[in-house]
């Protein structure tokens, strides 16, 4: 009778268990975040991932960490991204480049975008700004296309690395003026900037974020923006269109940031990453900071709103790049 009692008990108290289990483990998140950002400290990307993580941690409750690991074109990166579990915990804020441009064009990437990721959602997007040093004799866009025509081969335009935004705004540029610049790749956006003020560089196309307070102090010169319309902290700098290129669409958005994990993560878990990237984004002292401060339009999406942006996104990049040559 004693061992029957202590049978029944263990079943009851494996019973439960058993019951208990899965309850467990559908608690998310009760762990730290990571977002990993394939660039270092201090760009746009590490920025905005930084201050959507601040929100996200509080819409969670739990902390979400910053992880750099720049190089290799983000694949480092990535690589991390696609080793990690599909649970929610680890997260790569991707860029325009990582995710559309390179995928449209390289043949040779580890990864697919649309079938490697989990969609969680979009977080900003950044207005791309044509800039020159203040030696050039140039104070329009067309200015600098028929100064560069007058000039071919003399000039030299810099990105942060070959297949990043800047290098695929340059090229998309040089084919739609048809003018020959030689591209300069760096590390970093601040070498570029810093090049370019110091007259080493000629010209660059760069986000907002990294450039308006140059021009704004007059060490660089601004000669479009990449938007629809001007922009309010930049109300002098005319559009492509206004300046008369009509054939640059492509670069709006100049680029973007998103969130998303390794394929796997359950829909239940993207849609609660993705309302709390949305809450942030709805939030007016944090909108203003993006705008004021970051010169970046928050985005708000839904998880398969966001994949479909991305698959248009990458369809336009690919029909460009069937007409144009980018050595990447």
């Amino acid at each position: 009778m004693q061992n029957l009692k202590l049978s029944r008990r263990a079943l009851l108290i494996s019973s439960a268990a058993l019951f208990m289990r899965p309850l467990r483990a559908q608690t998310f998140p009760s762990r730290p975040i990571r977002i990993i950002v394939g660039f270092g400290p201090g760009g746009t990307t590490d920025v905005i991932a930084r201050s959507y993580g601040q929100l996200m941690s509080e819409q969670l409750n739990v902390s979400v960490i910053v992880d750099n690991k720049p190089g290799g074109n983000q694949i480092n990166a990535i690589r991390t991204l696609l080793n990690s579990p599909p649970d929610g915990y680890t997260l790569y804020a991707a860029t325009g480049s990582s995710l559309v441009q390179n995928p449209a064009i390289k043949k040779d990437l580890i990864y697919d975008p649309l079938k490697d990721f989990s969609y969680i959602g979009l977080a900003a997007k950044n207005p791309g700004v044509i800039f020159c040093n203040q030696k050039l004799p140039v104070n329009t866009l067309n200015d600098l296309v028929t100064y560069a025509a007058a000039n071919p081969g003399q000039l030299n335009y810099a990105s942060a690395g070959v297949g990043t935004s800047g290098h695929f705004a340059g090229e998309a540029f040089l084919h739609a003026t048809g003018v020959k610049i030689t591209h300069i790749p760096y590390k970093a956006d601040a070498e570029v900037i810093r090049e370019v003020m110091g007259g080493a560089i000629d010209m660059s196309i760069m986000t907002t974020l990294n450039t308006t307070q140059a021009i704004k102090s007059g060490k660089i010169k601004a000669l479009a923006v990449c938007t629809a319309s001007r922009l309010p902290y930049l109300p002098d700098v005319p559009t492509l269109r206004e300046s008369g290129f009509n054939n640059l669409d492509v670069l709006d958005p100049y680029t973007f940031i998103s969130l998303v994990g390794p394929a796997g993560i359950s829909a239940a878990t993207q849609n609660q990453l993705n309302a709390a990237m949305n809450k942030a984004a709805t939030s007016v002292a944090f909108a203003a900071k993006i705008r004021d401060t970051l010169y970046t339009e928050p985005m708000r999406s839904s998880p398969a709103s966001f994949r479909e942006f991305t698959e248009k996104q990458i369809s336009v990049w690919q029909k460009l790049a069937k007409s144009m040559t980018l050595p990447v």
